[in-house]
């Protein structure tokens, strides 16, 4: 099986050497270059065609996330894993958003490096661990301050929808016109930022708060 040629983007030349070291430690990989900046990652792609590109975020000039699109255009069969010391989720976010496979934290392991170099090399994307925990809680803290904005009526109305009435069922119950169970549908799903019924169903029951 041929080895994962392995191209290292970093500006501190004590993190390539440790990376070099670590990463040819395994037999599956073979890094074929390192540099310091974005502009040196673009010509040795376009020399070498690495099968992974490991770039962080921060690179002197052209910055990592800058960077990313021109290598996919100058190297197209080359996935990119992106690497940073920032834990927040938006910067995950942007450099997929440019095009990289897969994002690592500088706090991630020797196993996960391993296993995202292999999985963005398969085409697959990767975030890491550390991210996606964090991602998770945010996501969640987001919902209960939407949940705790919900009124007594939007509460209401979401009790009936766990038991399976219909708005023409609530309004009845509510003594209230299905246009306005409507507009409390609407209001609910802004709130919970929930796109439509299913999803607002899927919530209800996955949920721990009390809709009852």
């Amino acid at each position: 099986m041929a080895q994962i040629s392995i191209l290292i983007t970093d500006d501190h030349k004590l993190i390539r050497e440790a990376w070099v070291s670590i990463i040819n430690g395994d037999p599956r990989f073979c890094v074929v270059a390192e540099c310091g900046n974005g502009e040196d990652a673009i010509e040795l792609a376009k020399d070498l065609e690495p099968d992974v590109v490991i770039m962080d975020i921060n690179l002197p000039g052209i910055s990592g996330i800058e960077t990313i699109p021109l290598i996919r255009k100058i190297s197209p069969g080359s996935k990119i894993l992106g690497i940073s010391m920032y834990t927040q989720p938006t910067y995950a976010r942007k450099m997929m958003k440019k095009g990289a496979m897969g994002y690592v934290t500088k706090n991630s392991g020797r196993q996960e490096m391993f296993t995202a170099i292999v999985e963005v090399h398969n085409g697959r994307k990767y975030i890491c661990d550390e991210i996606k925990n964090i991602f998770w809680e945010q996501e969640e803290a987001e919902t209960h301050e939407g949940f705790n904005s919900l009124s007594e009526r939007e509460i209401e109305v979401i009790g009936f929808i766990k038991k399976g009435c219909s708005s023409k069922d609530i309004a009845e119950v509510l003594g209230l016109s299905v246009k306005t169970i409507e507009v409390h549908r609407y209001h609910i799903l802004r709130k919970l930022n929930l796109k439509n019924t299913a999803s607002l169903v899927r919530f209800i029951y996955q949920s721990e708060l009390a809709f009852e």
